[in-house]
């Protein structure tokens, strides 16, 4: 057998194991949290003009606020931008 078919039968069995709660060597990357509430409020913004500044959606904002999706990409990252520095943001944008 290649090398190639004996690592995907094993990543095979991890994959098997770990769906029957019996992993083995599996590491589950699981992101940060954020709290997209918390970092709208830090902006001093309403959720409209807080849409309005980052070009998202409401619906999508009270999904996120809600916890019921999580931002993903280049949201998540101009969201953890925000948190660290939000007037910075917020002036790079209004520029």
């Amino acid at each position: 057998m290649s090398n190639a078919f004996i690592e995907i039968m094993s990543g095979l069995n991890d994959a098997k194991s770990h769906a029957q709660g019996q992993s083995r060597h599996v590491i589950e990357h699981a992101p940060d949290c954020l709290n997209v509430k918390a970092i709208r409020e830090k902006t001093g913004m309403n959720p409209q003009r807080f849409c309005a500044t980052l070009g998202i959606s409401l619906n999508t904002l009270k999904h996120w606020e809600q916890g019921s999706k999580i931002p993903r990409g280049s949201a998540r990252i101009l969201l953890k931008v925000v948190d660290k520095n939000p007037q910075v943001v917020i002036k790079a944008i209004a520029d």
